[in-house]
């Protein structure tokens, strides 16, 4: 719309504050004229006047301006905190009332953004800021935000975001309404295998007192339960059970009213890691191997290896003196009865049965192993005859019994068909065209009573047999000649890594599980891989954290023994579980405790810093299709903006200008002549 208009505009012929400096000297001379009541003040007064006017240079604008209409900016929260029932219907009630309040003004134009999910919350300023990049600051009427008022980037200084406008709060949501929401107060970040970490939490509930059940899970297994006081900080533990990520879920019981049971449920991730790994190794007498287990320990950082080689057993008889046969007395008693727990792996190296260790102590071994130890034993010709710790109370938890034979003769070992899909010998064996491994000249024959055998003599005879020992596991080599490998004998073998990941695997290293099951989100992907000594691993089976369930078939990648399936992870943020058979899993889609869900109550208090600093409103609407919703009006710029039960949008009576006509209004002649006629007449009136 198109309006003519009518002002008065100078244009100063010198800068106007010469002007104003010059007037006012001019104007003081001639005042103290008019004091001495000289002749022709009067007269030199209005020259100086007409002078003033002239540099001025006045003139009538005549404008044709097309009035801009404002803009008014409606911010919707969209984020998931909004899916509660009846806050996305109010919020769209509210958008609806606005689009038509501003079509049928001519003079308000409306402009709409959206609050969107983000890993850091509901981040409503950032939204704001966008859509106000796109919009004349000089035209801005008001901003609108419809949302619950769970914002998280709230600035401390609200000033910082330079909004000249009214901002109006519309709440979404029943701040009445009561909720239960799980906060993790304190978590820590890493743990030590094998020792519990600390958490303190604590439960706030709005409707009621009293306690509450937490459950614990800790990689999706078996849940564990306890109870606490509802708002006070409670400091549990939870175990870290092994190397890497350990996600502990908690997760307590419903409330007598809730919002969402999302926010019930917290996840933590503690990264164990390994405090230096105790390694007793015990050679039972010197061979070529013995300085090879040894260096192949000792290279590992994270191992603190106990060795002792046996030079001389007691029953010798000769005349040395007993205090001149060894640096230090074997501490049998010391070793494996007090401090036995304290190790996490214990190696018997060509040990035959003397009686430095009693059969009690053998015993000891045994329990160590049912209890969560681990045990290797490398077997030399000793394990074959009659002196065999197999004769011992460790035939429990071997694996293979021996038959008393010993075999000699060259030959090649190699990786069995479970070898080749178990993680301790997978992909160890020499590829097509590479050398074949280096040979070994003696083997003990053996029976396997459990487990695995990895590797093998080209009949069919077992070399390497791991197996689960209660809650512990032990393995046995049936051959002392692996040393030839480290020593690059026909060119050697895998003698470091493999005998490394069979050290690793009997202290639990979760990747070299022979059955493991492992799951991971990225870029809107979920991928789940299974290792498995079977053929075919069972389905997969997975839980969403919305409580929808799939099952999905896994596929063979091309390795033995390896699994994968892959789904789009398109559910809200939180923890995947997963099961395939008896093994679990669990995967975090998006951050493990998500702001958006850490309090879902509305407020008005995070965003009423900058509706007070602004002049707005705020106003609740309540829920459903049908808030109840204040009214809106036009106001002048600096007029109140708010009240009770209406929301002002400011005028700004901006326009553009199409056209203009000057007038100057006062010719040059005619005041020309004036001046000269004033200054004229003051001379001759000084001079009567």
């Amino acid at each position: 719309m198109s309006v003519a208009a009518t002002t008065l505009d100078f244009a100063p012929l010198i800068p106007a504050w010469v002007i104003g400096s010059l007037a006012v000297l001019a104007l003081a001379v001639t005042g103290a004229g008019a004091i001495r009541r000289l002749n022709g003040w009067l007269w030199r007064s209005l020259s100086i006047l007409l002078i003033s006017a002239v540099l001025m240079n006045p003139s009538l604008v005549e404008e044709e301006r097309e009035a801009l209409p404002d803009i008014a900016l409606a911010v919707i929260d969209r984020s998931d905190s909004m899916d509660i029932p009846g806050r996305s219907e109010a919020a769209d009630a509210a958008l609806a009332d606005l689009r038509a309040r501003a079509a049928a003004d001519p003079e308000l134009e409306l402009v709409e953004a959206e609050i969107g999910n983000d890993p850091d919350g509901t981040l409503a300023m950032d939204a704001v800021q966008a859509a106000l990049a796109g919009i004349p600051r000089d035209r801005l009427a008001g901003i609108i935000i419809a949302s619950d008022g769970r914002v998280h980037d709230m600035p401390e200084n609200v000033d910082a975001l330079d909004i000249a406008a009214p901002v109006h709060h519309l709440l979404t949501g029943d701040p009445g309404q009561g909720d239960r929401r799980l906060v993790i107060v304190e978590a820590p970040r890493y743990g030590l295998v094998n020792e519990p970490a600390e958490f303190v939490i604590r439960v706030e509930d709005d409707a009621m007192t009293g306690t509450a059940t937490l459950t614990f899970r800790v990689d999706g297994g078996d849940p564990q339960t306890a109870r606490i006081t509802i708002g006070t900080d409670t400091t549990v533990t939870a175990p870290v059970e092994h190397r890497g990520a350990n996600v502990i879920e908690i997760e307590v019981e419903p409330g007598r009213e809730e919002l969402s049971l999302i926010n019930n449920r917290a996840a933590v991730s503690v990264t164990g890691v390994r405090d230096r790994l105790r390694v007793l190794l015990v050679t039972g007498e010197p061979h070529n191997g013995a300085r090879t287990w040894r260096d192949l320990l000792k290279s590992d950082p994270s191992v603190d290896l106990v060795h002792f080689t046996i030079l001389r057993p007691p029953e010798a008889v000769d005349s040395t003196p007993v205090d001149e046969l060894s640096l230090i007395p074997f501490p049998t008693r010391e070793l494996f009865e007090e401090r036995l727990d304290e190790f996490d792996l214990v190696i018997f190296d060509r040990y035959r049965r003397r009686q430095l260790i009693p059969p009690l102590y053998f015993d000891y071994i045994s329990r160590y192993v049912d209890n969560g130890g681990a045990l290797l034993v490398t077997a030399g010709p000793p394990f074959g005859q009659a002196t065999s710790i197999y004769r011992s109370p460790l035939a429990a938890v071997l694996p293979a019994r021996p038959t008393g034979v010993i075999a000699t003769g060259a030959y090649r070992p190699g990786i069995t068909e479970a070898g080749a899909r178990h993680p301790v010998t997978a992909n160890l064996a020499p590829a097509e065209g590479e050398d074949p491994w280096g040979e070994w000249f003696r083997r003990i024959d053996a029976s396997v009573l459990g487990g695995e055998t990895l590797l093998e003599a080209p009949d069919g005879g077992p070399l390497l047999v791991l197996a689960r020992a209660g809650q512990g596991r032990s393995a046995i080599l049936l051959s002392d000649q692996s040393w030839l490998w480290a020593r690059g004998y026909q060119g050697g073998g895998p003698h470091g890594e493999m005998f490394r990941r069979v050290a690793h695997w009997l202290m639990g290293e979760p990747e070299l599980d022979e059955e493991r099951l492992s799951a991971s989100a990225f870029n809107g992907q979920l991928m789940a891989e299974r290792t498995t000594l079977s053929d075919a691993p069972p389905p997969l089976e997975l839980e969403w954290p919305s409580g929808r369930t799939e099952t999905l078939d896994m596929t063979a990648t091309g390795e033995p023994g390896r699994f994968s399936a892959t789904t789009g992870a398109e559910e809200q943020s939180g923890l995947v579980r997963l099961r395939s058979g008896d093994l679990t899993a669990v995967a975090a889609l998006g951050p493990l405790n998500p702001q958006e869900y850490a309090n879902l109550r509305p407020t008005q208090e995070v965003i009423q810093p900058l509706v007070r600093a602004t002049g707005g409103g705020s106003y609740a609407l309540g829920t459903g299709e049908a808030p109840d919703l204040p009214g809106m009006r036009r106001t002048r710029a600096g007029a109140d903006a708010a009240g009770r039960n209406w929301y002002g949008l400011q005028r700004n009576e901006r326009y553009i200008v199409r056209g203009a006509e000057r007038t100057p209004l006062l010719p040059a002649l005619p005041l020309l002549l004036l001046i000269v006629a004033a200054l004229g007449w003051g001379w001759r009136r000084e001079g009567q």
